[in-house]
């Protein structure tokens, strides 16, 4: 694993293609599972762990990684498997999601796979809403076909890292409240707990919001209003996209919106849990107006207010 994420640089160009790695590892003995490659910050035998007092029962303690300490999540138990067991193969993977790092406690780290976004698929509407799968694919393994679980990490941390939606004072601009009543905003993203929380941070403004669970949805949705008629930079006061989804990333989407004359005006702010720097620099290479990194409910209202001044001054 020491070279594992040695060509990270290289896999930007992927972003923007509709295009993504996934790490492959396991947690059990029988099944695949996966993060995208660009929540990984490193993959390191798991060290030795400090106890955490008072913690979450999921959080196996807390890892000294070169002087930052790193608490640890045993993703089995977190997704409702029986905890992992000592054992010297367990690995740890050191992620960066919504601007906190934490390790992953996992069993065998495989390999890292070349995927298009078209090959992840959503899981099944049958496995139901407490399901901690974000998507799922297949692979070539050792010769043949397997599954692989992509897992839904925003579901895992909000259940253990709690995620304050409240807004700050000052935040909202209490005139413009009455201006917002009615105005619609469409929300795309595979994430069930992510689509929640921007609903618990706009819905009670008066803001209608319409949801989408990956970016093809998105699509067809804008190309049917489109076909009936509907002036969507105007129906639409925003659109908010988080990047990595199935079928169609939150990139690619922006990029067949900008070259749709008949919406390529709406405006489309990226809300994501990758990091900001190489966030702000996709953002202007395909054609977002603005960058959110979750969870952010007063950066989010602060957005969506100076939108709202900017159509208004419009009218």
């Amino acid at each position: 694993m020491a070279n594992v994420l040695s060509t990270v640089d290289q896999r930007t160009k992927l972003v923007g293609e509709n295009r993504l790695e996934l790490l492959l590892f396991r947690i059990n003995s029988t099944q695949l599972f996966a993060i995208n490659v660009f929540k990984v910050k490193e993959v390191v035998k798991l060290p030795a762990l400090s106890a955490m007092p008072g913690s979450h029962p999921h959080i196996s303690g807390v890892a000294n990684i070169r002087g930052t300490s790193i608490p640890v999540i045993d993703l089995r138990g977190a997704i409702g498997f029986n905890p992992i067991p000592p054992a010297t193969d367990a690995n740890m993977i050191i992620t960066e999601y919504n601007r906190s790092v934490q390790g992953f406690l996992v069993g065998k780290v495989e390999h890292i796979v070349n995927m298009t976004w078209s090959d992840i698929l959503p899981p099944p509407k049958t496995a139901g809403r407490n399901n901690y799968l974000t998507a799922i694919t297949r692979v070539d393994y050792q010769g043949q076909q397997q599954l692989v679980s992509i897992i839904d990490v925003e579901k895992v941390l909000s259940e253990i890292i709690h995620y304050d939606v409240r807004l700050s004072d000052g935040v909202l601009d209490e005139h413009l409240l009455s201006e917002m009543q009615g105005r619609k905003i469409l929300i795309v993203d595979d994430s069930s707990t992510a689509r929640r929380q921007v609903r618990e941070t706009l819905g009670y403004l008066g803001i209608e919001l319409i949801e989408a669970s990956d970016g093809l949805e998105a699509l067809h949705l804008l190309q049917k209003w489109r076909d009936e008629g509907k002036d969507i930079p105007n129906e639409l006061l925003m659109m908010i996209t988080d990047a990595e989804m199935p079928e169609m990333d939150g990139y690619r989407l922006t990029y067949e919106v900008r070259n749709d004359s008949a919406m390529s005006d709406l405006f489309i702010t990226l809300n994501t849990s990758l990091s900001g720097s190489f966030n702000n620099a996709m953002v202007e290479k395909v054609g977002c107006d603005r960058f959110i990194s979750k969870f952010q409910p007063d950066m989010l209202v602060e957005v969506v207010q100076e939108r709202l001044k900017e159509v208004l001054a419009k009218t």
